[in-house]
C-alpha cells in the first residue's frame, strides 16, 4: 500500500515537472490598414535567434498565426507576403455597419483561437463588445496620457512639452486610454522640422514596441 501511495505521488509528481517544463503557445495575430512597416518590424524582430531564446526561458512559444487587413489595396500585404505570413483581407465597407465588422473579425479571432491581437497601425477603432472579448495592445505616437487621438503626432509637436513620445497599451473600450505597457519619452530638437520629429517618432516606435509585446506575453495565461 505504502509503495503504491509512493510511486502514486513520484508519477504525479513527474507529471507536474512535465507541465512546468513546458512552454505556453500563444497564437497572436496582427491587424493593420496601410503600409505595415511596424507589422515586418515587429516579425523579424520575434525571428531572431536571440529573442526566440529569450521567449524559450520564459517558456512562451509566440506564434505569429496570421494577419488581418481592412485594406485591399494596402502595401502591408505585399509584406507579409513576402514574410510568408498568412494575411486575411477583412474590408469594413463590405459590412453594413462598425458591429457587423467588429463580429466577423472576432469570428476569425475565436476559430483560429488567438491569445493575442497586436494592431500594428490599425487605422479603425474597435467596438466595446470586441475590445471586451479579446486581449490587444496598441501603439500610440505621444507620450499617454498627453495627446490622445488621430493627430497625436502633430499636437505633440506644436506643444509646449519638451519631449514627444510613444506609448504602447492594452486596449480599452475609451480612445487610448488602456492600462500603460511601456511608454518612452522622445526630447525634441530646437528648430527641428515636423516631418523629421515625426521620423523619429516612428523609429522609436520600431525599437519599443517589440519590447512591449514580450511584456504582454509574460502577463497572457
Amino acid at each position: 500500500m505504502r509503495n503504491h501511495t509512493n510511486t502514486t505521488n513520484s508519477d504525479e509528481k513527474i507529471h507536474k515537472d512535465s507541465s512546468a517544463d513546458l512552454a505556453r503557445n500563444i497564437n497572436i495575430a496582427l491587424l493593420f490598414s496601410g503600409n505595415g512597416s511596424n507589422l515586418e518590424n515587429i516579425v523579424r524582430y520575434f525571428r531572431q535567434d536571440s529573442i526566440k531564446s529569450e521567449l524559450e526561458s520564459l517558456k512562451i512559444q509566440a506564434n505569429f498565426t496570421l494577419a488581418i487587413c481592412n485594406k485591399k489595396e494596402a502595401f502591408g500585404i505585399t509584406r507579409c507576403q513576402n514574410l510568408g505570413l498568412e494575411c486575411r483581407v477583412l474590408s469594413h465597407k463590405d459590412f453594413a455597419t462598425r458591429l457587423e465588422f467588429d463580429n466577423a473579425l472576432l469570428d476569425i479571432l475565436h476559430k483560429r483561437e488567438i491569445d493575442l491581437v497586436i494592431l500594428a497601425g490599425f487605422m479603425r477603432i474597435l467596438g466595446e463588445e470586441i475590445v471586451s472579448k479579446i486581449h490587444a495592445i496598441n501603439i500610440h505616437p505621444s507620450f499617454l496620457p498627453l495627446h490622445k487621438g488621430a493627430n497625436a503626432i502633430k499636437d505633440s509637436y506644436f506643444s509646449s512639452e519638451d519631449f514627444g513620445g510613444v506609448s504602447v497599451h492594452w486596449v480599452s473600450k475609451e480612445l487610448d486610454s488602456g492600462e500603460i505597457i511601456l511608454q518612452e519619452r522622445l526630447p525634441k530638437i530646437k528648430g527641428e522640422s515636423m516631418e523629421d520629429f515625426e521620423k523619429r517618432i516612428h523609429a522609436l516606435e520600431y525599437t519599443i514596441y517589440p519590447k512591449a509585446i514580450i511584456s504582454a506575453l509574460k502577463t497572457i495565461k
